[in-house]
């Protein structure tokens, strides 16, 4: 269930005490690492967020402008932890580009550390702080003071919007309509089948005399 704290302090208080030093772990090594002139952290989407405030860039997220342009997140799942990483720019840009020298960089550097890299679209998923290569996440958020994370955000915001919708609105719109067309079709009612009629044999009649 999505936290509903309005703080980052208030959130690692409501997680228990093994997970909680878990997360802060992580928190410590990005925060180390982060350029604290460009981002701020708080609380998005029920997660400890980092974000790039509206004083530093006005436009804020794509999706709701409201927004701060999200940058890296954190959060204790149910049965695990994850750590959302920016690789190249926010994942639900089409731009991304999963080729790029940055993801090539990310993905090699922590195999060279020998830990296991268990990462989903934009997220490193783990149970303990320790599975992690911490060192090749402060390096990550390192690489990318704001000023250098907003333009190749800008830069794939733009080519998308040049390219029309995204490909994760097509996906959804064609979802949507092969729903609506399964609900429209209205079921063949089914015909009830012939039977043959029921032969009912009759016994054999009891010869009353006696055979001569």
């Amino acid at each position: 269930m999505q936290s509903k704290a309005t703080s980052v302090a208030e959130y690692l208080k409501t997680l228990p005490a093994e997970r909680r030093a878990e997360i802060e772990r992580v928190r410590d090594v990005v925060n180390r690492n982060l350029d604290h002139e460009g981002y701020e952290e708080g609380m998005s989407y029920g997660m400890i967020c980092w974000v790039v405030p509206h004083r530093v860039f006005p436009a804020g997220y794509h999706c709701k402008p409201e927004q701060a342009l999200p940058f890296m997140a954190l959060a204790s799942q149910k049965n695990y932890c994850s750590v959302y990483v920016p690789i190249v720019v926010p994942a639900d840009v089409a731009a991304q580009d999963a080729q790029g020298k940055l993801y090539a960089w990310f993905v090699e550097a922590w195999k060279k550390s020998g830990k296991k890299l268990d990462m989903g679209k934009c997220c490193v998923r783990f149970k303990r702080a320790d599975e992690l290569a911490l060192d090749v996440i402060g390096e990550l958020v390192a690489r990318l003071p704001a000023k250098k994370f907003v333009a190749s955000y800008v830069a794939a915001r733009d080519a998308q919007a040049k390219r029309g919708p995204k490909p994760r609105a097509e996906i959804r719109a064609e979802v949507a309509a092969r729903a609506a067309a399964r609900t429209a079709v209205k079921k063949t009612p089914k015909t009830a089948a012939k039977t043959a009629p029921k032969v009912t044999k009759r016994a054999p009649r009891k010869s009353s005399g006696a055979a001569r």
